[in-house]
């Protein structure tokens, strides 16, 4: 699955929505216009007591201007507000759907397995874990991810897809979300949303005005009353079944954006898990089971195209969001014998067998999905991998028992500050950094960070950024001015012994990428659609690569000028210094999607010049791809290398 070729897609949808969004606001405005001049017109018969035909040369001119200009403005308004309100994050979206952020510290074997699963994925993808909410009163089967990038994004499930699945079935629903997340469905998503309740706020409307009318009518009798009752109830009356149109057009561009992209996020899931039996599984068992994926909370139908399936019974909706289950099976699973897979109700059994999500056995999980495909190609699947994960000895990591405690401390903030500083630990030279911890004032962070320094000295690159990654989540829940104090102490720890390090700015770049947006809310978009324009950016990275790369600087970046057939020249040393390195990726982070890969192959093939990508060089590339918001799978780096 080509995660970079799907975005573009996605940026294609967005056009399509936007057009398709035009066009019914005109036809809307349209039916109105006409369905004001023809009671204006029966207005004028009664009381004029002789018929009069409604002709179109009929419509006043400027009261239908007043009146088109009037319907854009409230459109646009309701629309200019929901985006605001859901471009918040993800979390306003899951909290609008009565959904509950998940306890971090639960004693709930399943809920724990759940989070568990979405931790694994996460590394698997390269990205910060999303927290995780749930939705209690839900026994159909579902998960929805939502958000507007990755750094902002949470996934959701309902207490049936908790209960009813096993651990393969439900990392195949998290692992479809997760496509969600990658391919920027999301973004598209709450657009959708957006721009639907403006066309679908004309019915509310109308329907407020309706209830005004009998509520009007029912306090006053006189005839001049009922006369002023009847024309209220007539416009609202119409403006409702606008709106009902409305809907159906609503509904129309949900089912002609959604079906499509259910299919990916499915293809996609066997590509994240390496497991095709999940997420077939996880539909087969929906098959079997009563409830299906029905959800039931009050806006579960106005955000349905979010779901995993269909929120409604087929019956009730003239347009489905969603393919029919029994395609999406064929689709993962060609060979499906046509039945679904029924389970009897046994919550205590599946309790039981969640038991192993903490200690040593998680952490092994945690290790295995973290794993670069091309640096263990023989793990072949996340929900399998723990024996091969154990065994691996071609990198350094900590005793079991240490990784499983460093897992657990990852989901505290005191602990998660103490990782994100450790890796920065300086044995050599500490008391600069010792006093820097001192004058941040952070109860028992100085002894945390020296235990944990120490005992990550050696820690390979290739666990660093999967460490980096399980803490980002967990400092979220810092308040504005702790996260100011924290960010302060890491660039004061960064430049404690007077020099900055390619590691040191991937660790700060990564904390401020994902975690300024939450604390300071700003958004950004594409600006660049071709190479050409970020010349200068793309030679300091190309040029920075190659530096630190073993084989020959010059031809590392010509081969990297090569794959992006443009002629750069290699910069001086003194102008590739961190700081500028810096500079380059962030405004390589505000090209296209499709741009965004031909970059990571351009600098994937400067790192393996030499014949060989070095695990700092590995690391380096996935941090430039958390930073240039564009997640890089494990599977995708494979697939990158594989095409060289």
């Amino acid at each position: 699955m080509d995660f970079f070729r799907d975005q573009e897609v996605a940026r294609r949808n967005a056009r399509l929505l936007t057009a398709l969004f035009v066009l019914a606001v005109l036809l809307l405005i349209a039916v109105i216009n006409l369905f004001l001049a023809f009671v204006l017109t029966a207005s004028q018969t009664l009381d004029s007591d002789s018929p009069t035909a409604f002709q179109l040369s009929d419509l006043d001119i400027r009261l239908t201007l007043l009146v088109s200009i009037a319907l854009i403005v409230v459109i646009g308004a309701v629309v200019l507000y929901n985006w605001i309100r859901f471009s918040q994050g993800g979390r306003s979206v899951a909290e609008a759907l009565g959904a509950r952020p998940a306890v971090s510290n639960t004693k709930n074997p399943l809920e724990r397995r759940a989070q568990n699963v979405v931790q694994e994925i996460a590394l698997a993808a390269n990205m910060p874990v999303p927290p995780l909410y749930i939705l209690d009163k839900e026994p159909g089967i579902n998960a929805f991810a939502a958000g507007i990038s990755p750094g902002d994004a949470v996934v959701a499930i309902t207490q049936g897809a908790m209960t009813q699945l096993t651990r393969d079935e439900l990392q195949g629903v998290i692992g479809h979300e997760f496509s969600h997340i990658l391919n920027g469905d999301m973004r598209l998503s709450i657009r959708l949303m957006a721009m639907l309740r403006g066309i679908t706020f004309i019915g509310d409307m109308g329907a407020v005005l309706m209830r005004s009318a009998f509520s009007h009518r029912a306090r006053r009798s006189s005839n001049n009353s009922n006369s002023n009752t009847f024309g209220l109830l007539l416009i609202g009356l119409g403006l409702y079944f606008v709106g009902l149109l409305g809907g159906v057009m609503a509904g129309l561009i949900k089912s002609a954006i959604s079906k499509q992209k259910e299919y990916l996020a499915d293809a996609s899931s066997v590509q994240f898990t390496r497991n095709p039996r999940g997420i077939s599984n996880a539909l087969k068992v929906i098959g079997g089971y009563t409830p299906g994926t029905l959800v039931d909370t009050a806006r579960a139908e106005e955000m349905s195209h979010l779901f995993f399936g269909q929120v409604k019974h087929r019956l009730w909706l003239m347009f489905s969001t969603h393919p029919p289950l029994e395609n999406r099976i064929l689709r993962v699973d060609p060979h499906w014998n046509g039945e679904f897979i029924t389970r009897q109700e046994n919550l205590s059994l599946r309790e039981a067998q969640a038991s192993s999500e903490t200690g040593i056995a998680q952490a092994q999980r945690s290790l295995a999905a973290a794993l670069p495909l091309v640096m263990a190609p023989e793990v072949d699947n996340i929900a399998t991998s723990n024996q091969q994960a154990s065994e691996t000895t071609w990198f350094d990591q900590p005793p079991e028992d240490l990784t499983a405690t460093l897992i657990e401390e990852a989901r505290e903030p005191l602990g998660a500050m103490s990782l994100l500083l450790a890796l920065l630990w300086h044995e050599n030279t500490p008391k600069k950094q010792r006093a820097a911890i001192r004058e941040a004032k952070i109860s028992g962070l100085e002894a945390l960070v020296v235990q944990r320094g120490r005992e990550l000295q050696n820690l390979k690159p290739e666990l660093r950024l999967p460490l980096i990654e399980l803490c980002l989540p967990t400092l979220k829940t810092l308040s504005s001015p702790q996260y100011n104090q924290f960010k302060g102490l890491l660039i004061n720890f960064v430049k404690a012994d007077g020099q900055i390090e390619l590691f040191e700015w991937c660790l700060y770049q990564l904390v401020r990428h994902y975690l300024d947006p939450h604390f300071i809310k700003r958004s950004s978009k594409p600006q660049y659609a071709e190479l050409k324009v970020v010349s200068e950016p793309l030679t300091v990275a190309l040029g920075t690569l190659a530096l630190l790369g073993h084989g020959d600087t010059d031809t590392s970046f010509a081969l990297g000028a090569q794959v992006l057939d443009l002629p750069l020249v290699m910069p001086a040393v003194e102008a590739m210094g961190v700081q500028q390195f810096g500079k380059a990726i962030e405004q390589l982070a505000n090209c296209y999607p499709l741009l965004k890969v031909t970059i990571i192959k351009a600098l994937t093939r400067v790192a393996e010049q030499d014949g060989h990508i070095s695990p700092k060089e590995l690391t380096l590339i996935k941090a430039i791809g958390a930073v240039m918001d564009c997640p890089l799978p494990n599977q995708v780096l494979h697939n990158v290398m594989l095409s060289r």
